[in-house]
């Protein structure tokens, strides 16, 4: 079971945050609690838990003052550490985006995360009403329940190790056009340094994919079994096999907006039919993402949001690389571009 260390600067827990916490940690031996920043402080090779209790503005500031001064010290802090995450808010908002900052800024200190790797109690526990569909138990119970299991699944959680040697498969995703995209200039450089990878590219085009339907949970499970979609075509074909096959999938994301590019929203979106028939558990999402300007970070928090959180896949370390590059070409010409993309094809081998 091992050592438990909880990440909590914040003083003023709720009770709700309390009773999640004592189940939570009732699968671990061990647990050490993290209240201040300290320079002797290590927290690599660990596994971690982070409580974050949300301000009326939907913030925990200490949360946010211990990783900044973390990032100070030490930025590969959380490296080969693995987390997850425990929120209340005292309203309905909130929490998904305290969790994507966290996930993100930890992220980026070597921290990887579960799949789906929070609990969030909204002030109504509104958010927990389609378990209670299959659970038939009181809202707080089933907050506490799911708190205990998300602490079975970090407890068991362990590196494997292949029992035979084989190429992992990579699908790649994107939606750009070759001749104009820093993205995809910048996953070319990066794609070089992956020898030992099968690496499978989908280049999703304008109207090759249609948007969810938005099914009903039954007629979804009811097509997943089938390997087929209300739509067919184009993402039953080609997308859903590679994501099913693959060991890890890359998302190409030139920022759009501030947004993934609707392409691959529609992707994510329909994706819900596979998840709907198999776990993700085991699969490693990454992204790349170049901005013309600024917002490479929402994008990310996108990323997180959307399949780390929500469809479940693993978050390795170092997952998401962000570039800011405008004209054409322009990738080429930012500083130390090169040693940049050497060091996130390591984070990928590392990370599949």
């Amino acid at each position: 079971m091992g050592t438990l260390y909880v990440i909590s600067p914040n003083d003023d827990l709720s009770d709700r945050l309390k009773l999640m916490t004592e189940n939570f940690i009732k699968n671990f031996h061990s647990i050490k609690y993290i209240k201040n920043f300290t320079h002797s402080l290590d927290l690599k090779n660990k596994k971690l838990l982070f409580l974050l209790e949300l301000d009326v503005n939907g913030f925990d500031l200490p949360m946010l003052t211990f990783l900044k001064e973390l990032n100070l010290n030490d930025k590969n802090a959380f490296e080969n550490s693995i987390g997850t995450l425990l929120i209340n808010s005292n309203s309905e908002l909130g929490t998904k985006r305290a969790a994507q900052d966290v996930i993100f800024i930890s992220n980026n200190l070597g921290c990887k995360f579960l799949g789906h790797p929070i609990i969030e109690a909204t002030k109504s526990l509104k958010n927990f009403l389609n378990w209670q569909k299959n659970l038939n138990i009181p809202l707080e119970e089933i907050c506490l329940k799911l708190s205990y299991d998300l602490g079975k699944r970090l407890s068991g959680y362990e590196e494997t190790i292949p029992l035979t040697q084989h190429k992992k498969k990579i699908t790649i995703l994107y939606s750009s056009t070759h001749k104009f995209s820093n993205t995809l200039d910048l996953w070319h450089m990066i794609s070089k340094r992956l020898n030992n990878f099968i690496i499978k590219e989908i280049h999703i085009e304008n109207g090759k994919i249609l948007d969810c339907k938005g099914c009903s949970y039954k007629l979804c499970l009811h097509y997943g079994k089938q390997n087929k979609c209300f739509y067919g075509g184009f993402m039953v074909d080609n997308v859903i096999p590679a994501i099913e096959e693959a060991d890890g999938i890359v998302w190409l994301c030139p920022n759009y907006n501030d947004a993934i590019a609707a392409n691959l929203t529609a992707v994510i979106n329909r994706i819900t039919v596979l998840y709907n028939k198999m776990s993700f558990h085991n699969k490693s999402m990454f992204g790349i993402i170049v901005s013309g300007n600024s917002g490479s970070d929402s994008v990310a928090k996108q990323l997180i949001g959307a399949l780390n959180i929500n469809k479940v896949f693993m978050l390795p370390a170092h997952a998401i690389i962000t570039e800011t590059a405008n004209n054409p070409k322009a990738i080429f010409k930012i500083e130390n571009i090169d040693s940049k993309a050497e060091n996130f094809a390591k984070h990928l081998i590392n990370g599949v």
